[in-house]
C-alpha cells in the first residue's frame, strides 16, 4: 500500500544575496534562517566570494542578465510572499534589484551591505548613491551604524542620532528603518536597536555578547525579519522576534574555522526541539529522588528540580515540576507533573548561572541546615555562599545578584561551583542550590549530600545509645 502524500505550503522567502563560501553570511545564512523561521528559501545569488571566517580572498559579480535571470525563475513559479536583499556589489546589481523589488507585490527586507564583519569591502563606493532607490521600495531597511552614516550622512553613535538616521530613510521612501546599534558603544554596554516608522519610535535593548563571532548577524537579522512578514505578521513583530533570533544565534555562536567563528542560525530551532528531552530528564531526576525518598533534603518551601533546553534564554525555556516536590507521610512526592517554565526562583537562578557557565543544565534546591551545609563538604566539587542580606538595594533581583556573587567571583581556570549556600534573609528561608551539567550528574550529587546527611544521622544516634 501507498501512504497518502501530506504537503505543507510554507511562504516563500527570495534572498537576492551574494554566496559566502564559508556558509556563515550570504545567501547561506538567509536560507538557513529562512528555513528555521517555517519559511521557503529561494535565491537570487548576485555574488560569488571565496571567503571564511577570517576574511574575504576574492569576488566575482554576477552579470546583471544571470542575476534578473534567477529573479525570473523563482517569481515565475513561485508566490513569492516576501524578499530579502544582501550583498549587491555595484550600482547596476542595485539597479536591477529595485527594479525587482518594485515589480513584486510583497514586503521588502533591505539588509545594505557594503563590508564584512571581517573588514573587507563588499560594496563598491560608487553604489552607495544607487541605493536610495532601492530603500524607497523596503518595507524595512536594516544597516548597521557605519552602513546608516553612508546612507545618511548622519553618524548614529547615540540613540538621538540613531532616530535621525532613521527618520532620514524613511524619508527617502522606506516604510520602517532599524538602525542597529551592535558597532556602537554606550555606557551600559548594552546593544541598542532603534527601529523608525511614520508612526514614532521604538528602542530595542539587549545585552552585548562578548565574542567576536558575529560573521552572519546582520543577515540572519534580516531574514529572521523577513520570514516573519512572510508568514503575515506586523513589522513590529517581525523586528522583535528578528532581534531576538539573531541575539541567540550570536549568543551561541559555532567554533568553525580558524576565525572568530560565524553565528548559530539555527540556535532557536534547536532550542525548540531540546525541549521534550530536557522534561524527559528532569522527570527522570524526579523519579530517582522519589524512589530513594529525599525527604530529609525538601526545604519548607518544597524542592524543585529544573532543567534549562541546551539553549535557553528565558524561564519558558526551562522545564521543571509544576508545583515542586513536597514531602507526605510516606516520603515525597511531585505535586504535578513537569512543564515549560514551572518554575520561578530556581529557574531564575540556573539562568543567571549560566551567564557565568553555559554549560550548566539542571539546578534543584535542597534544605539548609548545619547537617546539609557540612554535608556539602563532600560534594565534587567547590561550595560558594552569598548572603542575601548583603544584596544591594539597586540590584536588578536576588536570582541574578545571586548567581554573580557564587559564580562571577571564581577565576577563570577554576571549577565551576558545585553548590551555592544561600543564607536566606529575614522572612527567606535559606537554601542549598546544587547545579550539574547533566541529570545524571545532578543526581549524583544530591545522593552525595543525603548519604552525608544520613551517616552524619547514624552516627548521632549511636553516640547518643552509648552514652
Amino acid at each position: 500500500m501507498t501512504r497518502r502524500d501530506a504537503p505543507v505550503s510554507p511562504p516563500v522567502v527570495l534572498s537576492i544575496a551574494g554566496s559566502d563560501s564559508g556558509g556563515g553570511a550570504g545567501v547561506q545564512a538567509d536560507l538557513k534562517t529562512i528555513e528555521a523561521g517555517g519559511a521557503f528559501g529561494t535565491t537570487a545569488v548576485t555574488s560569488v566570494t571565496a571567503q571564511n571566517t577570517t576574511g574575504v580572498e576574492s569576488t566575482h559579480v554576477l552579470p546583471t542578465a544571470e542575476i534578473d535571470a534567477q529573479c525570473d525563475a523563482v517569481v515565475s513559479d513561485f508566490d513569492v510572499a516576501a524578499v530579502k536583499t544582501g550583498m549587491l556589489a555595484t550600482a547596476e546589481v542595485v539597479d536591477l534589484v529595485a527594479d525587482r523589488v518594485r515589480a513584486v507585490a510583497a514586503p521588502a527586507v533591505v539588509d545594505p551591505v557594503m563590508v564584512a564583519a571581517s573588514g573587507d569591502r563588499l560594496l563598491a563606493s560608487e553604489a552607495e548613491r544607487a541605493y536610495e532607490a532601492l530603500i524607497a521600495e523596503a518595507t524595512l531597511v536594516t544597516p548597521n551604524a557605519d552602513e546608516a552614516a553612508v546612507l545618511t550622512g548622519i553618524d548614529p553613535d547615540g540613540e538621538s542620532e540613531a532616530r535621525e538616521a532613521g527618520e532620514r530613510l524613511v524619508e527617502l521612501g522606506a516604510d520602517a528603518a532599524l538602525v542597529k546599534g551592535g558597532h556602537v558603544a554606550n555606557e551600559s554596554d548594552d546593544v541598542v536597536d532603534v527601529l523608525v516608522t511614520a508612526d514614532g519610535v521604538e528602542t530595542f535593548r539587549h545585552p552585548r555578547v562578548d565574542t567576536d563571532a558575529t560573521h552572519g548577524s546582520g543577515c540572519t537579522l534580516s531574514s529572521a525579519a523577513a520570514s516573519h512578514l512572510a508568514h503575515g505578521e506586523t513589522l513590529d513583530f517581525a523586528v522583535e522576534a528578528g532581534t531576538a533570533f539573531m541575539e541567540r544565534a550570536v549568543r551561541y555562536g559555532l567554533d568553525v574555522g580558524e576565525g572568530p567563528g560565524s553565528v548559530h542560525h539555527l540556535a532557536a530551532l534547536r532550542e525548540a526541539a531540546d525541549r521534550h528531552r530536557t522534561m524527559t530528564d528532569v522527570a527522570t531526576v524526579v523519579e530517582a529522588f522519589v524512589d530513594r525518598d529525599v525527604s530529609r533534603l525538601v526545604p519548607e518551601v518544597g524542592m524543585n528540580v529544573v532543567g534549562a533546553t541546551a539553549y535557553a534564554e528565558a524561564v519558558g525555556e526551562t522545564a521543571a515540576i509544576e508545583g515542586r516536590i513536597t514531602r507526605t507521610l510516606s516520603g515525597v512526592a511531585p505535586n504535578r507533573g513537569v512543564r515549560l517554565g514551572a518554575s520561578s526562583h530556581v529557574a531564575r537562578f540556573l539562568l543567571a548561572a549560566r551567564e557565568f557557565d553555559p554549560d550548566l543544565r539542571f539546578a534543584v534546591n535542597c534544605r539548609f541546615d548545619d547537617e546539609t551545609a557540612a554535608a556539602t563538604d563532600e560534594l565534587d566539587g567547590p561550595v560558594t555562599e552569598y548572603d542575601r542580606d548583603a544584596e544591594p538595594e539597586d540590584a536588578s533581583g536576588t536570582m541574578g545578584w545571586g548567581a554573580r556573587k557564587a559564580f562571577g567571583e571564581v577565576e577563570a581556570d577554576d571549577p565551576t561551583p558545585a553548590a551555592v549556600l544561600d543564607s536566606g534573609a529575614v522572612g527567606k528561608e535559606a537554601i542549598i542550590k546544587v547545579v550539574a551539567e547533566t541529570p545524571e550528574e545532578l543526581g549524583e550529587r544530591v545522593f552525595t549530600l543525603l548519604d552525608a546527611v544520613e551517616r552524619g544521622s547514624a552516627s548521632d544516634r549511636t553516640e547518643s545509645v552509648e552514652s
